[in-house]
C-alpha cells in the first residue's frame, strides 16, 4: 500500500507541476485537443450513419414487422456507437501520444531539466521515433484487449463479477496505462519494451496507484484532455523514482583553457616556467634529498686572483731601506 499511495502522490505532483509552469500545460494540451476533435468528429459521424450502419447490419431483419425490426437496429445502433465510445476511451492516450510524441517528449525533457538532468536519449529521427512509439503502443494495446476480453467475461460470474471484477479492470488498465505514459522517459535510459515492463512489474503497486488514479481521472471526458500534460509529467517522475540517472564522471575541470602546444610569452623554452618573483626556475625539478651541511665549497682551480687597481700597496714598517 505505501507503494500504491507513492504512485498516487506522483500523479498529483504531475499535475502540481503543470499548474506551476502554466505555459508548458497549454503547450501539453496541443496533442489532447487535436485528438478530441478527431474523435468526436468520428462519434458524430457514427451517430447519424448509425441507422444506415444497423440497417445494413441486419439484412435478416427486412422482412420483420416494423416493431421487431426498429427495435433491433436500434438496439445494434445504439451498441455500435457504445462500442465506438468504448475503443475512443481505450485508445485515447495511446493515440494521443502517438501524435503528441515531440510535445511530450520535450515536455518530459523539461520536467527532467527541473528535477535535476536527465540522459538525452538516442538521436533518432522523427520517423523512427514516431514507428516505435506506434509499435510500443500496439503491443501495449494488444496485451490490455487480451485482459480486458478475459475480465468480460469474468464479469458474467455472479456477485464476483459486478463487485471484484470492475476494481480488477480499473487497476489492469491503470498498470497498462502507465506503461504507455512512461514509455517515452524509460526508453530515453535505454530501456526497450519488455526492460519497461520488467521494471514496471517490479513496482506494480506503484504503477497501478499512479495510473488507477489517472483511470478514475479520465472517465471524465473533460478531465482527459486537460489531465494529461499533468499525467506526461507525473509518469516522468516516476520513471526517475524506478530508474534513477547518474551523470557519467567527468574530467576535472581546468584552471584556464589549454593555450595549445604554442610557447607563450612567459614560458621558458627549456620547460620552465617563471617563479612567483619573476625569475626564470631552474629548468630542473629541485633534487628530493637534503643539503649536506658538512659539503664545502668546490674551489676552481682555473680561476685568477682578480686585483684592485685602486688598491695601494702598503708598507712595511718593519722593513730597513
Amino acid at each position: 500500500m505505501r507503494d500504491f499511495g507513492a504512485g498516487l502522490r506522483f500523479l498529483f505532483n504531475g499535475q502540481r507541476w503543470v499548474a506551476r509552469h502554466g505555459r508548458w500545460w497549454g503547450f501539453g494540451l496541443i496533442p489532447a485537443l487535436i485528438t478530441l476533435v478527431g474523435y468526436l468528429a468520428v462519434l458524430a459521424v457514427l451517430i447519424v450513419y448509425a441507422g444506415d450502419l444497423a440497417a445494413w447490419a441486419t439484412p435478416f431483419a427486412d422482412h420483420w414487422s416494423e416493431p421487431w425490426r426498429d427495435t433491433v437496429r436500434v438496439a445494434v445502433g445504439a451498441a455500435a456507437v457504445g462500442i465506438g465510445g468504448l475503443l475512443a476511451m481505450l485508445t485515447f492516450t495511446a493515440v494521443t501520444l502517438l501524435i503528441g510524441e515531440p510535445f511530450y517528449e520535450s515536455l518530459s525533457a523539461k520536467v527532467e531539466e527541473t528535477e535535476g538532468g536527465g540522459p538525452q536519449g538516442p538521436d533518432l529521427p522523427l520517423w523512427r521515433e514516431l514507428w516505435t512509439g506506434a509499435k510500443d503502443s500496439l503491443a501495449v494495446l494488444l496485451r490490455a484487449a487480451g485482459f480486458g476480453v478475459l475480465l468480460f467475461l469474468c464479469g458474467f460470474i455472479p456477485v464476483v463479477g459486478q463487485t471484484v471484477v470492475p476494481v480488477i479492470g480499473i487497476c489492469v488498465s491503470g498498470f497498462f496505462l502507465t506503461v504507455e505514459l512512461t514509455g517515452t522517459p524509460l526508453q530515453k535510459r535505454g530501456l526497450a519494451q519488455k526492460q519497461r515492463l520488467r521494471l514496471l512489474r517490479s513496482r506494480t503497486s506503484m504503477a497501478v496507484g499512479f495510473g488507477a488514479g489517472l483511470v478514475l481521472l479520465f472517465l471524465i471526458p473533460v478531465l482527459t484532455v486537460l489531465a494529461m500534460p499533468g499525467a506526461v509529467a507525473g509518469a516522468t517522475l516516476l520513471a526517475r523514482e524506478i530508474a534513477p540517472h547518474e551523470e557519467p564522471a567527468g574530467e576535472a575541470p581546468s584552471d584556464g583553457p589549454d593555450d595549445g602546444p604554442d610557447d607563450g610569452p612567459d614560458d621558458d623554452p627549456n620547460g620552465a616556467h617563471p617563479s612567483a618573483d619573476g625569475h626564470p626556475a631552474h629548468p630542473y625539478p629541485p633534487s628530493p634529498y637534503p643539503q649536506n651541511p658538512y659539503r664545502q665549497p668546490h674551489a676552481n682551480p682555473y680561476q685568477q686572483p682578480h686585483a684592485n687597481p685602486y688598491q695601494q700597496p702598503q708598507a712595511n714598517p718593519y722593513q730597513q731601506p
